[in-house]
């Protein structure tokens, strides 16, 4: 058992609130971590702290935050396979996917570290008897308010742009993974001064509170339904909202790809970690010409993940998964495999593939969050792009297909702020991307996710008159 609590002006302690949280293992049912949640006045005072501090920070050159944040990752990296168990724990993520996750957050924490010395200003083209220029300083406090998916290496971009950019953080947790952040705050906050990064834990009303507070950035990864609550309360305060929310990420099979490597991409981007990815795969349209091998490759594809995904989060997902699930095959859809709750403890749920699905259904309208393939059949690559575009969300969407032109048109008119093509998932280190519509905004990675965490300043200097 883990006992969470909460680091305030550099001191660790419960808070002064009354609540607690119990923390259950996905895979077992059984309590893993108790969690202290903060009371409204512990985040008023963790935000005082913060604010305290920001001007020491700020005024700390920019290479020696960026040598912090270094010692900062080499510390997680020694701390990963602990970190993993924690994670498993708490979320059901295998082990070996964490620790590949939590190595991820280890290289954006030195990426930002090599960054946040070079994100200076720049002199402009005045005229030759006055200097212009560009400058740039931290915004000041952020509130990071982090997913329980991937607790680690979400949790160390945010983290990571902030801190080396010169800003004091107040770290928000997901409930459901607080053991996870509470570990890596205890890993990371010796490697900056007094109250430059504190922790506050617990659930929705913490983060709400800590989203009225007085800071200049509230980031978060999370549900589309608290993104716009956040966005909502920095209108009130001025605070900046920096936001990724859900998505529904189409992926399109055209006519001319190999079904079974089509099957494999597909299965990779629905599957993986259960199905709780950002930019999993949530909806697949197939080109009718190829949809019948495609489904029957994926159906076994399935298969062979079904023993190596773990749970999903807890069962409160699980059934809001299956009520999807159970929601399209009433409306007309076959399972082709998968799509029953299996007997025993935890939140397990199998890989599944649906078949004869329609846009209208929740479960391809709608984030399920869950190992779930909804495939909708279309008769042109043309009515796959409309009907991929035909979302409330723009986070990212998937292509296969061997057509340069459609690979052309597919990135120009998809609305998302990433589009793959030929890959489920990949890119290279430092790709930041605009999400759209109910998915959020704002940078939320690469080297622009530092632009974010500062405010620009143009100055304009002559000198005095002669004579003075």
């Amino acid at each position: 058992m883990h006992d969470v609590e909460q680091l305030i002006d550099g001191t660790w302690g419960p808070g002064s609130g009354t609540r607690q949280l119990t923390v259950l293992n996905p895979a077992d049912g059984q309590p893993v971590t108790t969690v202290a949640v903060a009371s409204e006045s512990d985040v008023a005072a963790a935000v005082k702290a913060a604010r305290a501090a920001a001007p020491g920070w700020a005024r700390t050159a920019p290479a020696a935050r960026a040598a912090a944040l270094h010692a900062a990752a080499n510390a997680v990296e020694a701390a990963a396979d602990e970190l993993a168990e924690i994670m498993n724990a708490e979320m059901g993520k295998p082990v070996g996917g964490a620790r590949d996750s939590i190595g991820a957050g280890v290289g954006t924490l030195r990426q930002y570290a090599e960054l946040g010395p070079t994100h200076r200003g720049r002199s402009l083209a005045g005229n030759d008897e006055a200097i212009d220029l560009m400058a740039y300083a931290p915004r000041g406090v952020v509130a990071a308010i982090t997913p329980w998916n991937d607790p680690v290496a979400v949790s160390c971009g945010l983290l990571g742009a902030a801190l080396v950019t010169g800003n004091t953080v107040v770290y928000k947790p997901s409930e459901r993974t607080p053991a996870t952040g509470w570990r890596l705050a205890q890993i990371l906050a010796p490697h900056f001064p007094t109250a430059v990064l504190s922790l506050l834990s617990g659930d929705a009303p913490v983060g709400a509170a800590l989203a009225e507070a007085d800071v200049d950035v509230v980031a978060h990864v999370g549900s589309t339904a608290t993104g716009r609550a956040i966005a909502a309360a920095c209108a009130r305060t001025g605070a900046k909202a920096l936001l990724e929310n859900g998505g529904s990420d189409p992926l399109i099979v055209d006519a001319d790809v190999d079904p079974a490597w089509a099957a494999q991409q597909t299965a990779l981007g629905a599957f993986a970690n259960s199905g709780q990815i950002c930019v999993a795969v949530e909806r697949v349209y197939v080109h009718r010409d190829v949809a019948e091998p495609f489904l029957e490759a994926l159906t076994a594809e399935a298969g062979t993940w079904a023993a190596d995904i773990g749970p999903l989060v807890d069962t409160r997902l699980r059934e809001a998964v299956h009520a999807q699930v159970s929601a399209a095959v009433e409306a007309g859809a076959r399972v082709l495999t998968g799509g029953t709750v299996p007997d025993g403890p935890g939140a397990h749920y199998p890989p599944t593939v649906l078949a004869d699905c329609t846009d209208d259904m929740p479960v391809v309208r709608e984030e399920t969050f869950g190992p779930v393939a909804p495939v909708v059949v279309v008769d042109s690559f043309t009515e796959a792009l409309t009907r991929a575009a035909d979302s409330p969300y723009g986070l990212a969407a998937t292509v296969l297909t061997g057509s340069m032109s459609h690979a052309q048109q597919a990135w120009r008119e998809l609305p998302a702020g990433t589009v793959k093509i030929n890959a489920a998932f990949g890119g290279a280190p430092g790709g930041a991307a605009h999400p759209r519509r109910g998915s959020g905004q704002g940078f939320g990675y690469g080297p622009e996710l530092l632009d974010e965490m500062t405010v620009t300043k143009a100055v304009h200097i002559e000198a005095p008159p002669a004579g003075w």
